[in-house]
């Protein structure tokens, strides 16, 4: 193979590189845009929102080839699809468990949402204390020639969980992955009193709302107007009199 020939085998195998990470990007960004919509609705219609915020991420290229190489499969697209599922991932934190399954059930009711798999790390966590609710899900995106299915792992948890988890990715690379055996009950330990604080917040937030369920505080004006975008419209009294008839 000449040096031109050479040349052009490796543009093309950049083009279907580019074109395999790309999908994974159309499809996390698919699903962020329904995280989004879940999100304004509920705080436009309930004052309040079960999403905080949402992270994503895609696997880099020497990523996967390593956790292929790790796992002895065959270095080719198909197989990395085939095989690695976690290419494209989105991380939906909530203020409550409550919260968690709340978001897990609406994304699993949308129709073009093909829900592969899920694990509740919750109702029985990692033997290092780990908690977390994975959703794997097929999303749709829709190419000018094709469309595809690309997998997307979504991790769902509370802003305790997420801490936890954060800091034990921290030690666990830190230590090169062999982490001190009193570091490891320190941190399944504090798992656990991250999810007596998450339980214990979880009476607080239901009390208070009760309270408020209770207090019904709603008066004439806040009655009459709707925000829209941060945007005000006062609701006209004939409008709502012609609707409700």
């Amino acid at each position: 193979m000449n040096t031109q020939d050479q040349i052009e085998k490796f543009k093309q195998l950049k083009y279907e590189l580019t074109r395999f990470m790309m999908i994974y990007k159309f499809a996390l960004e698919e699903m962020e845009t329904k995280i989004e919509i879940l999100k304004q609705e509920f705080q436009m219609l309930h004052d309040y929102s079960p999403i905080e915020h949402t992270k994503s991420r895609i696997k880099s290229p020497e990523s996967i080839m390593n956790k292929m190489l790790r796992k002895n499969n065959e270095l080719s697209l198909p197989a990395i699809r085939a095989t690695i599922k976690d290419i494209a991932g989105l991380r939906i934190t909530c203020s409550f468990i409550s919260d968690i399954y709340q978001v897990s059930a609406m994304l699993q009711k949308q129709d073009d949402l093909k829900v592969l798999g899920v694990k509740d790390y919750i109702k029985h966590p990692k033997p290092n204390g780990y908690q977390s609710l994975h959703l794997l899900v097929e999303v749709p995106v829709f190419l000018s020639d094709c469309q595809e299915q690309v997998c997307v792992e979504v991790q769902i948890r509370t802003i305790a969980m997420d801490f936890w988890a954060s800091l034990e990715h921290k030690i666990f690379y830190k230590y090169s992955q062999s982490v001190p055996e009193h570091l490891t009950r320190e941190l399944k330990n504090a798992a656990d009193k991250a999810y007596e604080l998450d339980l214990q917040m979880e009476r607080l937030h239901r009390e208070i709302k009760e309270i408020k369920d209770a207090q019904g505080d709603d008066t004439d004006v806040e009655l009459r107007r709707i925000m829209i975008n941060n945007q005000q419209f006062n609701l006209p009294a004939n409008f709502i009199k012609l609707l409700g008839e």
